[in-house]
């Protein structure tokens, strides 16, 4: 797989991963091909995981090329000196068009990994707003203060507007054309309706943090094809929503 460089350097490295990849393999996914070993291939030597993103999230991630920078960039991690960007496609109509989710987030009893809001738990904290807004989905843009699991995930489902094709958190339904499109027709050489989208449409869309020597960095990736085709068609078939009524 041609994994995209976005940033390089001698003390670290900065991807664009792929939708559908372990950032490291689990115990349940031991033999799958990770984005860590891919990128160990890609330049030929070691690397150090810094942070994560979910299977299903696309976008920017850093990994370390030696352990100094590790432990640097794991503290800045930690005490939350890095600005972390997101990107997603929601359902419904989000007012206000921006705001704050602050709440407490803690594994749900019945574990597998998903997360809930309660009042013991830990702090999560996320900065939202609509870059664009239909009368059925829109476009967000985020910042997240905290590192918390499925944070974003959580944090949109707990105030009605889940991640489309989340299946945690969501319905898990792909996003079809026909569901935009009046009068949709299947192609002659189709036999059922392709998805535009079906994973996570979530993207870390930036990240920016100083090295230990102050040096800035700051990396983008585009939004990927797939959440661009569902933005393309949503702005040809559906107006743009009134959210000031």
């Amino acid at each position: 797989m041609n994994i995209e460089t976005l940033y390089e350097d001698n003390d670290l490295i900065v991807v664009n991963k792929p939708a559908g990849m372990l950032v490291v393999p689990d115990r349940f996914n031991s033999d799958l091909p990770s984005l860590g070993k891919q990128v160990e291939k890609k330049i030929g030597q070691r690397i150090w995981v810094v942070h994560r993103l979910d299977r299903d999230t696309s976008g920017v991630i850093c990994f370390a090329k030696n352990e100094e920078t590790h432990r640097y960039l794991s503290i800045c991690f930690q005490e939350r000196d890095v600005n972390k960007f997101y990107a997603a496609l929601v359902v419904g109509v989000v007012i206000p068009e921006s705001g704050r989710i602050e709440n407490y987030l803690t594994e749900h009893p019945a574990g597998n990994g998903r997360m809930m809001v309660a009042k013991r738990g830990k702090l999560a904290v996320t900065d939202y707003k609509v870059v664009e807004q239909w009368p059925l989905y829109a476009l967000m843009q985020f910042q997240i203060h905290t590192g918390r699991t499925h944070q974003i995930r959580v944090h949109m489902r707990s105030i009605g507007h889940p991640i489309v094709c989340d299946e945690v958190y969501g319905d898990g339904k792909p996003f079809k054309l026909s569901a935009i499109k009046r009068k949709y027709k299947l192609s002659e050489k189709e036999e059922e309706e392709k998805p535009l989208m079906s994973r996570l449409a979530l993207h870390a869309y930036k990240l920016e943090f100083h090295k230990e020597d102050g040096t800035p960095v700051s990396v983008e990736a585009p939004l990927p094809k797939d959440i661009a085709a569902c933005v393309k068609q949503l702005n040809k078939w559906c107006p743009p929503a009134n959210t000031q009524d």
